[in-house]
């Protein structure tokens, strides 16, 4: 996605309600000077590829967000990943480019992704067992939340 598509989200999200091409028009321009048919075709194209809805309202649309800013955000680190020759490399990459609390996120993003079934079940007699209670070892998980 180009920077006027990103901004043009932004202000579609921060609103969360159906916008106008006049609104977000004058929005923009407070910082930038833009026409109105460049963020008619923003919108259009946004609406192509899926990101907003559209309602027609008159002699106008109104568009709103389908999907959230992490969705959105998602599908970009995606696309760039699939652009790449060697995607293991780009994730190595990308990986040494993250602050400390980007890789502490990363980690708790992959927990949830692989859920508690990638969990090792512990054995009797090692550290965290329940030993012979009979006792599901994801219950012990579950109890205490992790």
């Amino acid at each position: 996605m180009g920077e006027l598509e990103d901004a043009v989200m932004t202000r579609v999200w921060k609103w969360n309600r159906p916008v106008t091409v006049r609104e977000v028009l004058e929005d923009l321009q407070q910082e930038r000077s833009i026409a109105y048919t460049t963020v008619m075709t923003v919108l259009d194209n946004l609406h192509q590829k899926g990101w907003v809805r559209r309602e027609a309202e008159g002699r106008a649309y109104r568009y709103e967000a389908v999907s959230t800013r992490a969705a959105y955000a998602a599908a970009l680190m995606n696309d760039a990943w699939a652009q790449s020759d060697n995607p293991a490399a780009a994730l190595v990459a990308f990986f040494g480019m993250m602050s400390e609390e980007q890789r502490h996120a990363l980690r708790d993003a992959v927990r949830m992704v692989q859920g508690p079934e990638s969990v090792e079940p512990t054995t009797a007699g090692s550290p965290g067992s329940t030993g012979s209670t009979g006792e599901n070892p994801g219950s012990a998980t579950e109890a205490d939340g992790r």
